[in-house]
């Protein structure tokens, strides 16, 4: 994921979870996090079961795009 959020103007990171989810945090342009969204989906058919989306204010903490730990 990280490959297909460095194409994008967007900051935040991906983080794979214990119970095999993956969390994505990003701040951005709506456009860009929205395309975002279709790649990964294109990308990952099969493999994606569902999203959810929970959309909040940027806070502007993020310089970069970056994978977590």
């Amino acid at each position: 994921m990280k490959n297909i959020a460095m194409q994008f103007n967007v900051q935040g990171y991906v983080k794979n979870l214990a119970d095999g989810r993956v969390e994505l945090v990003m701040e951005g342009p709506e456009e860009e996090m929205e395309q975002i969204l279709v790649e990964i989906k294109g990308r990952m058919e099969g493999f994606v079961q569902r999203v959810d989306v929970d959309n909040a204010p940027a806070t502007g903490e993020f310089g970069e795009f970056t994978i977590k730990h």
